[in-house]
Order: C-alpha cells, then sequence, then structure tokens
C-alpha cells in the first residue's frame, strides 16, 4: 500500500516500498478515513493516519501487516499520533522531511502482538494503490497501463520544469515543439495532427481531478511543489469521457497540510552553449489556520529560459527565449464526521520573444524573416472538491472546475517579393467548465465499484487577422460551444482468489454549435449534430504470483464533432467525431522489498475511425478535415532494477507500427523511442550525494500524413547528467544537458507561411549546464 509519487513502482532505490502519502495523490491513501473502533493492523493504522493528516510514511519493513494496533485518536497531529501507534511495537519514526517520516525496527525489539496472516498470504511489500481509476484498485491489479513520471528525477530537471520537458525521458509519450503553452502532447502514438485548431485534444490534461483543457494545447504549467504525475494511457472513454482517446495526464500537486508550517525556496541559474543565460525561482509556504482542521499552501515561481537561435536579417541574436511566471493558492479544510473540503486557485503566463524554429534541418541556430514571431498564452483555474468517507469504504465525491486559456500569436506571411511586411494573427479564448459526482466502494475482498454523473460546457473562440501589423483585415474565425452529459460507471468483482474482472459503461450525449466569427451574432449559429454514445470496458486480471499479474483489456472512446475552418480564406465547414477501439495485453512484476526489479510490458492494438485533425495547406492557411482511419500496433516495456540499496537502472521503451488508410503515418509517432537510466546516492561531506546519468533516443516520425507534410523529424539523441548533494534542509546540484552538444530536429515546423519556401526545424536546445539549490523547512 504505496503513495507518492505517480505509482511509485519506479521510485529511485533509496526510497521505500512502502509509502502512504497525502489524499489526492495519483497513487494515494483515500482521504479523510475515520479512526476504526476495532484493532487494524499497524500497516493500515499508518494508512489512515497519512490520509487524515496529509503527511508522508515510508518503511522498508514487511512485518508491518503483522502487527495489530488501536488506531490513534483522531484529534491528535501527525507526530503524537506516530509516537501512540508505535508504542510497544518494535518500531519507531525517523523524520526524513518536514512532513515525512520512516518506520524502522529498533535495535532491540521487543516481542509485538502479532496476528497469522490469512492462508496462502505472505508478508511482503504492501500494494500500490492506483486512485487515477477513481476507486481504490491495488497497482498489481489494475488492468491496463501506467507510467508515473517524477520530473525531480530528471537528470536535467529545474525547480521549474515542465511537463513537455519531461516528454524526451518518457517514450509513451510524443510532442510538438511549436513553444511552451502551444505544444500539444500525445500518448501511445494515438496523434491526428501537428497543429493547433478547433478540433478536440486527444489527450485529456488534469490537475488533481479537475480538467484542464478542451480543445487547447498543453498548457505548459510549471511542475512546482507537485507531488506526483501520472499518465495513465486510453483510451479512458469509460470513466474520462470524450477527449481521452490517448488517455489522460494528471497532475498532482502538494496539498495543504493541516499540522504544521512547512516552507521551501529553490532557484536555479543556466548557460546554454552559444546562447544567453537563464534561470528560475520557486518557493512554497504552507500555513496552518486551525491546527489539524485548516491549513492554506501558497505556490510562486517566475523563469527565463534563454535565447540560442540568430536572425541576421534582423539583426537580432537569441531571439527564442521564453518567460514564465505563475503562482498556486490550496485551501483545505477538515470539517468533521469525515468531510474534506479542498480548494485551488492557479494562474499562469509563458512568453516569447520570438518562434523557436529555424531554417533547414535544425543544425544551424539561424533563421532569416521580415517580421518577428511572438507569442504569449495564459491559464486561470479554480478547483472545489468536497469528499466524505464512511468507515465501511464508501466515498463520496464532488468536483467542480472553472478554466480559461487564453493565447496570442504571431507569425511572418510576408511573401517573398513583398515591399512591406506582412503579419498573421491569431487570437484565442477557451472557457471550460466542469461538474463531476461520484459515489464508490471498495473491499476487502477486492470487488469496487464507482458511479458518476459528469456535466461539461466547453467555449472555444479564435479570431485571425491577416495584413499589415497597423492595418490588419480580420478574417473568419470560429466560436464552438460544446456541452457534453454523461453517465458512467464501473465494477470490479474477484472471480476466484487470483482472478478478477472489470466491467464498465459511459453513456454520453454531446453536441457542438459553432458560430463563424468571434463575436456571434443570433443568425450566424450553425446547429452541429448531437452525438449520442455508448463506450464501454471489459478487463481481466489474473495475479500469477504474489508479486506478478497478467491482465487483458478492451475499451473505446471517441471525441465530438464541430465547425472548423475550412480550405479557402473566409469558409468554414463542420467534421465528423471520431472514434478508437483498442485491445491490450499485458504483465506487471512489483519487487518485494527494497532490491530487486519493477517490470511491466504491454502490446496493444487500436482500430481509429474517421480521424480529426487540423492542417495548413499549401497558402498556410489551417483547415480541420476527417483524414481517414488508422491501424495503431504498440509494444511497450518499463523496468526499473535496484541490485543493492542506493543503486538503480531504469530503462523504458516504445515500439509503434501505424498505417492510415491512404498509406501514410500517423504524425510524430516515431516507430521506435528509448530511455535509460542510472543513479547512485552515498554518504559525504556529512550528508547524501547522488549522482545520475540519463541516455534518450528518440527516432524518427513525421510532421504529417499529407504528401506535402511528408518531412521528416526526430533520429537523434541526447545524453545527460546530474549530481546533487543534500544535507538536512539544503540540497545544491549540478547537471549538464544534451552533454555532447548533439544537433537534431525535434520538430519539422514552425511557420505555415513559409512552410513551402524550404525545410524548416525546431532545433535541441545545445549543451547546457545548470547549477541550482533547495532549502526547505
Amino acid at each position: 500500500m504505496t503513495g507518492g509519487a505517480g505509482s511509485s513502482h519506479r521510485r529511485r532505490g533509496r526510497r521505500a516500498s512502502f509509502a502512504i502519502a497525502l489524499s489526492g495523490a495519483v497513487i494515494a491513501a483515500p482521504p479523510a478515513i475515520a479512526a476504526l473502533a476495532q484493532p487494524v493492523t499497524l500497516e493500515a493504522a499508518l494508512l489512515q493516519l497519512a490520509a487524515r493528516t496529509g503527511g508522508e510514511i515510508v518503511s522498508l519493513e514487511p512485518g508491518l501487516r503483522t502487527i495489530r494496533v488501536e488506531p490513534p485518536a483522531p484529534e491528535l497531529s501527525l507526530e503524537a499520533a506516530l509516537r501512540r501507534l508505535l508504542r510497544g511495537t518494535g518500531y519507531r519514526a525517523e523524520r526524513i522531511g518536514a512532513r515525512s517520516y520512516r518506520i524502522v525496527r529498533v535495535a532491540e525489539r521487543r516481542p509485538a502482538p502479532r496476528v497469522s496472516p490469512p492462508p496462502g498470504e505472505q508478508a511482503s511489500a504492501p500494494d500500490v494503490i492506483v486512485t487515477a481509476s477513481k476507486q481504490r484498485v491495488p497497482l498489481l491489479r489494475f488492468p491496463a497501463s501506467i507510467t508515473p513520471i517524477a520530473p525531480q528525477d530528471a537528470p536535467a530537471s529545474g525547480p521549474t520544469s515542465a511537463l513537455g520537458d519531461t516528454v524526451r525521458s518518457t517514450p509513451v509519450l510524443q510532442t510538438t515543439a511549436l513553444g511552451p503553452g502551444r505544444d500539444k502532447i500525445f500518448i501511445r502514438g494515438i496523434a491526428d495532427s501537428s497543429f493547433n485548431g478547433a478540433t478536440q485534444a486527444t489527450t485529456g490534461y488534469y490537475l488533481d481531478d479537475v480538467q484542464m483543457s478542451y480543445s487547447t494545447p498543453e498548457p505548459g504549467l510549471a511542475l512546482v511543489d507537485v507531488r506526483s504525475v501520472e499518465v495513465m494511457e486510453g483510451p479512458q472513454g469509460t470513466l474520462y469521457g470524450a477527449g481521452a482517446i490517448g488517455g489522460i495526464i494528471r497532475i498532482v500537486p502538494n496539498p495543504a497540510q493541516l499540522d504544521s508550517f512547512h516552507a521551501a525556496i529553490a532557484g536555479s541559474g543556466a548557460m546554454t552553449v552559444g546562447g544567453r543565460p537563464g534561470g528560475d525561482l520557486s518557493g512554497f509556504v504552507n500555513l496552518p489556520v486551525s491546527r489539524d482542521v485548516a491549513a492554506v499552501r501558497l505556490v510562486g515561481y517566475r523563469s527565463h529560459d534563454g535565447g540560442y537561435i540568430d536572425d541576421p536579417l534582423l539583426g537580432r541574436r537569441a531571439i527564442n527565449a521564453v518567460d514564465r511566471v505563475g503562482g498556486r493558492v490550496t485551501l483545505r479544510v477538515e470539517a468533521g464526521d469525515g468531510w474534506q473540503v479542498d480548494t485551488t486557485g492557479l494562474g499562469q503566463r509563458i512568453s516569447a520573444g520570438d518562434a523557436q524554429y529555424v531554417d533547414g534541418d535544425g543544425r544551424e541556430l539561424t533563421r532569416a524573416t521580415r517580421l518577428a514571431q511572438p507569442y504569449w498564452n495564459s491559464i486561470l483555474l479554480g478547483r472545489l472538491s468536497i469528499r466524505k468517507r464512511w468507515a465501511g469504504g464508501l466515498e463520496f465525491v464532488s468536483v467542480s472546475g472553472v478554466s480559461q486559456y487564453d493565447a496570442n500569436d504571431q507569425f511572418d506571411a510576408t511573401p517573398r517579393a513583398a515591399p512591406g511586411t506582412i503579419g498573421y494573427v491569431t487570437t484565442r479564448s477557451n472557457l471550460l467548465l466542469t461538474e463531476e459526482v461520484r459515489l464508490s466502494r471498495s473491499r476487502a475482498n477486492g470487488e469496487s465499484w464507482v458511479v458518476g454523473l459528469a456535466v461539461l460546457r466547453n467555449r472555444d473562440a479564435e479570431n485571425r487577422q491577416l495584413g499589415p501589423l497597423n492595418d490588419p483585415t480580420e478574417i473568419i474565425g470560429v466560436t464552438n460551444v460544446s456541452q457534453n452529459v454523461s453517465l458512467f460507471g464501473e465494477w470490479t468483482r474477484p472471480l476466484a482468489a487470483s482472478l478478477s474482472a472489470t466491467l464498465g459503461l459511459r453513456a454520453t450525449e454531446a453536441r457542438v454549435d459553432g458560430y463563424p466569427s468571434l463575436k456571434p451574432r443570433a443568425g450566424d449559429l450553425v446547429r452541429g449534430r448531437m452525438t449520442r454514445r455508448i463506450d464501454p470496458t471489459l478487463a481481466l486480471s489474473w495475479q500469477l504470483a504474489p508479486r506478478l499479474s497478467l491482465y487483458g483489456r478492451l475499451q473505446s472512446g471517441f471525441r465530438t464533432g464541430g465547425l472548423a475552418v475550412a480550405r479557402g480564406i473566409g469558409r468554414v465547414a463542420e467534421f465528423k467525431s471520431d472514434s478508437i477501439g483498442m485491445g491490450e495485453i499485458g504483465i506487471r512484476h512489483l519487487r518485494d522489498g527494497p532490491t530487486g526489479v519493477n517490470f511491466s510490458a504491454a502490446l496493444s492494438y487500436a482500430h481509429w475511425d474517421d480521424i480529426q485533425a487540423d492542417l495548413i495547406d499549401r497558402r498556410g492557411q489551417p483547415y480541420t478535415a476527417n483524414i481517414g482511419n488508422a491501424r495503431i500496433l504498440t509494444g511497450e516495456v518499463s523496468a526499473d532494477w535496484v541490485p543493492v540499496p542506493r543503486l538503480r537502472f531504469d530503462l523504458s521503451a516504445l515500439y509503434t507500427v501505424n498505417h492510415v488508410t491512404d498509406g501514410q503515418r500517423l504524425p510524430n509517432t516515431p516507430p521506435f523511442s528509448a530511455h535509460s537510466a542510472a543513479s547512485y546516492s552515498w554518504g559525504a561531506f556529512g550528508g547524501t550525494m547522488r549522482t545520475s546519468g540519463a541516455f534518450d533516443y528518440i527516432g524518427r516520425s513525421v510532421l504529417g500524413t499529407s504528401r506535402y507534410l511528408d518531412l521528416e523529424q526526430g533520429g537523434y539523441a541526447v545524453l545527460s547528467a546530474r549530481t546533487e548533494w543534500s544535507r538536512r534542509d539544503l540540497t545544491l546540484w549540478l547537471s549538464a544537458d544534451n552533454i555532447t552538444d548533439s544537433r537534431g530536429n525535434r520538430f519539422a515546423f514552425g511557420n505555415a507561411f513559409t512552410l513551402a519556401n524550404g525545410a524548416q526545424g525546431t532545433p535541441l536546445r545545445p549543451a547546457t549546464v545548470m547549477l541550482g539549490f533547495r532549502i526547505e523547512r
């Protein structure tokens, strides 16, 4: 039973194999578990304590399941409750952080009260719990692929690294590279197009349990004070509805902690070969308002990525610098009787002085344009979560969310022989409202179920202008209003001691109404089609051994249709809904104890019909169309091996084969990508030293499915390394990214209006050295 950083079977080796972490994490204890009147195992009591207080408790001791204790009184603080729980058990708590403890055996352990394990059960590492399933399903019995991401463990990561910075080391993810805040991220090769437009995203992005976006790019949130990031591979139509045909990415921030003050500050400086310096600064403060009742957590950050691309025609150097500033406020209230209320407010703005592409294949870091191409985007998000959990395992959850995304992009559309300059400017505004209410229950025998109602409304408006920047002409844009109501349910039932089945169903009614302008008039309404869908799930999980399982899954998903810009200036057209069906088989092994191997592998086959795609024509104008059907075969593997404590090796890889109707390949889906890493830690200078290195390979892919867009990209490798030293509340670190100064084309696009004039490429950042610190108390 573990919680914390994603599916913690991929934690670094020096971390414990048993962790109980605060509620709301991707793999975490459920919130607000009332104290039980009857004695429970020490492991269960620690799980309840971590859920109630928001602390983290880790242990390598396998005997916690064999000791029975009386749960502590719910009004006790984390420290006091730990003392009460461990009294006379032969174990003690070591403080390893402001809100973190390690449970260890005392040197001379007194006999502890024991209970015999159930027949056939052996004392072993506790189960990891996957709460992204909206039930409490142990990872070993979870019948689907799930990939945790630990941004802080990446050798090249900094205090304000974003989701896009982790894609290179996560082969199941693929991405475009237009710049932070306007990229698309794909999961396991479910990629529709390289361009942004009106279509719903193939990937669902969530902050905790609130959807952040609908048809907009990945917002580029800085992963500051984030407990875990989890990739739940799709389709996830039953639990997450339309727009999760590729899967979901769930970012879980640290919630407010109720019983202690906690603060941290982190910063770094970076130097890039041939570029300008950069740096970032971030911090958070956790303030209990009323001890064990209410607390607030404040997060803030600012970063500057120095540019490294020159434009000699404009006479400017290092034009592609990017600035990011943001913050988050979280309030938690324990209202009593098992009720818990969490509210979150978030804001972030990204601005760039120019585009991220160069002329050619990305080897030369120069571009010649007649007009600068700056952009900015921002996101504001609000979240309200209300939970109630009863002692019998029944849990009620209500989650409300509102998200506002705004963006402005400028491109150079000047023809070669034109005497002046022509600009193309797009302005986008997206408002997303969501509400989900669900009831779930998990039983000790492995049975679990969830039923819920979800409502969504999204308004996406785009305005376009073309011409001289001082006197542009407005050309037609599109405003789509999407409305979606769903009922869903999923039930997992043991069929035998080692075999369980999962059945699920989601019934959805959705429609999209469109307006062919940014400022709609009543007569401009274009009523879309009503979409009614039933998306089922059927899955089996077979536990072959205490730490080994096999699973199979059948699932479907869809995206709604809508109104979009059509071929030719001044036209709009409807595009149809698309759908996907997938079958998957996989195997998973979790290590038992601090050393050993975690391993997972999966093989999947997907049939994707009427693919929606945002495209561009040879004149640079955007349009949306259904481009045909695709067949996608994918194999993936992930493993981490801890041969001895403090030494860890990681390996993950993805292989995929796909074909669209006309024989073309899906965009941004390399046939093969891989990641490998190693880390080792040891005592040094009165603290702990840790060094790590990583090697990433990104295979070759294409920009788009048409012959015009059949442009090659990818096919490069990157080496990075990191060394950090920690002592008490201080951490110092030094990292180097792209150590060999490798040159490669991450993305073969930057400007639709000049693509026909010659090759474009988005280069790797040249060799970069970062020096950073973190102080916490």
